[in-house]
């Protein structure tokens, strides 16, 4: 039977390259490797078991997650042993589904600070949980400075049931800067780590794991011998953010959406069927925007997409351009982590060619509660 071909599908469609996506994959956990440092992936790029498979079977040895549903379904449908929370968790539910997801796998806490550690060590009663020490290396988001790290690790020394086994940082204000500032956040990403890890072991701490690790900023920090983990997440699709950075090409970017021009009202503008429902609003993160419109039309350098509504978006010409009513364009998203969370499935190809099909199956918001 012969395979459809991408330009038959309606659109709007996700689209995953899957060569490049392989490349993407095989790339970084070979430099992972050739620098003894484990990968741990974000999973909050993709929400699919499908490509965290690959991940783990290329050697990722655990993954890091930003919701409990992530965790939770990760488990169950990819065979997941080591999991990261990327956050503290607090509540009476979330604890109790943190407990039980201690049961499952080999689980890392994060906190950085005590009040959900009581909570927490409240319930645990004599069994025990892994956590891990969030440092701010300089996103001011979640965190403490590697000095009041100590402060907060003999503090969280009274609850036994509570094991201290590393240290993590995120350095995502990398996304607020040009690319001429990467070599400068990558060191400061560094030296925040070696001083936190320092400053513990000086106070008795066994400090197993020093964990960071944004895309960007992933090929420099792994060269450091004071770096365990890496957690990236974008690198499995980067996008137009990621070019912009200088952290990736065009063709690097596995992610694009397929859509069609349907309306020309003007000789410079004409109209497409995805909107910020496929494209989400990012320019840019974290204060700045690097990025020119809200997306990256391929093959079509003369065309920058200047607004969205929910379901449809304005592009605008300059110069000339063979573009026309029914042509149907790949768009590279300004951020892919939002874009592929707005679909229940990712089509997956070879050269255009449709391969298979990949499910978005542990997205967040997922877990329906009993109300009898």
């Amino acid at each position: 039977m012969n395979k459809k071909n991408i330009a038959s599908l309606t659109t709007p469609s996700f689209l995953v390259n899957l060569s490049t996506l392989e490349n993407n994959i095989n790339k970084y956990q070979k430099l992972a490797d050739e620098n003894s440092v484990e990968l741990f992936p974000m999973l909050k790029t993709h929400k699919s078991s499908e490509i965290t498979k690959m991940q783990i079977d290329k050697g990722a040895k655990g993954v890091l997650v930003g919701t409990l549903d992530e965790a939770e379904k990760v488990i169950k449908k990819s065979g997941v042993k080591k999991v990261m929370l990327a956050y503290p968790v607090i509540g009476d539910t979330n604890l109790d589904r943190v407990i039980n997801l201690s049961k499952e796998c080999d689980l890392f806490v994060a906190f950085d600070n005590e009040i959900p550690a009581i909570e927490l060590s409240k319930k645990l009663n004599n069994t025990k949980i892994n956590y891990q020490i969030i440092i701010n290396s300089g996103l001011n988001r979640f965190g403490v400075s590697p000095e009041d790290s100590v402060l907060l690790y003999n503090t969280l020394k009274k609850y036994p049931n509570l094991v201290f086994k590393g240290i993590s940082t995120h350095t995502g204000q990398v996304y607020g800067f040009s690319k001429d500032y990467i070599n400068k956040i990558t060191e400061k990403e560094i030296s925040t780590m070696t001083l936190a890890k320092k400053l513990l072991i000086e106070n008795g701490a066994d400090v197993e794991f020093v964990a960071t690790g944004t895309t960007p900023t992933f090929e420099s920090a792994i060269k450091s011998s004071e770096i365990t983990i890496s957690r990236p997440g974008n690198y499995v699709f980067f996008d137009a953010i990621q070019v912009a950075l200088g952290a990736a090409t065009e063709d690097d970017c596995a992610l694009s959406v397929l859509a069609t021009v349907v309306s020309h009202p003007s000789e410079d503008l004409f109209i497409l069927d995805c909107g910020s429902k496929c494209l989400g609003l990012d320019q840019g993160a974290h204060g700045n925007s690097l990025t020119k419109g809200f997306g990256i039309i391929k093959n079509h350098p003369e065309l920058t997409i200047i607004g969205l509504s929910e379901e449809v978006a304005k592009v605008k010409k300059e110069g000339s351009t063979t573009l026309k009513i029914g042509d149907k364009i790949e768009i590279i998203p300004n951020h892919s982590c939002s874009a592929a969370n707005m679909t229940n499935y990712l089509i997956g190809h070879r050269s255009g060619v449709i391969e298979k099909i990949i499910e978005v199956d542990i997205r967040g918001n997922s877990r329906k509660i009993c109300i009898d």
